[in-house]
């Protein structure tokens, strides 16, 4: 006797979609790797020169949303895919708040 399977979400994303938005992502980590760096580059300048824990944890935000965005590619999974995003956006955020 065979289990029946589930039948499938008509609702979900396809692989190659989610594979087209991880790549579109990675163009996202870019321009907010570069958001980072004038944020960070800014605060030197006009601030008082020292970067602080923010801005760390904004550039280590943009690196995890790089390894996040390519392991999307290889597995696309929605979940991989959203906190690529998440993370692409947090980094120049969490600059600025420094």
């Amino acid at each position: 006797m065979t289990t029946p399977h589930p039948a499938p979400d008509p609702y979900a994303p396809s692989t190659l979609a989610l594979r087209a938005f991880a790549a579109f992502g990675l163009l996202l980590v870019a321009v907010c790797a570069l958001a980072t760096m004038m944020a960070t580059l800014d605060d030197a300048v006009s601030g008082d020169g020292v970067g602080g824990a923010f801005v760390t944890a904004g550039f280590w935000a943009v690196g995890l949303a790089a390894a996040v965005g390519v392991a999307a590619l290889v597995v696309p999974r929605r979940a991989l895919v959203t906190a690529q995003y998440v993370l692409a956006l947090a980094g120049p955020v969490l600059a600025l708040m420094d």
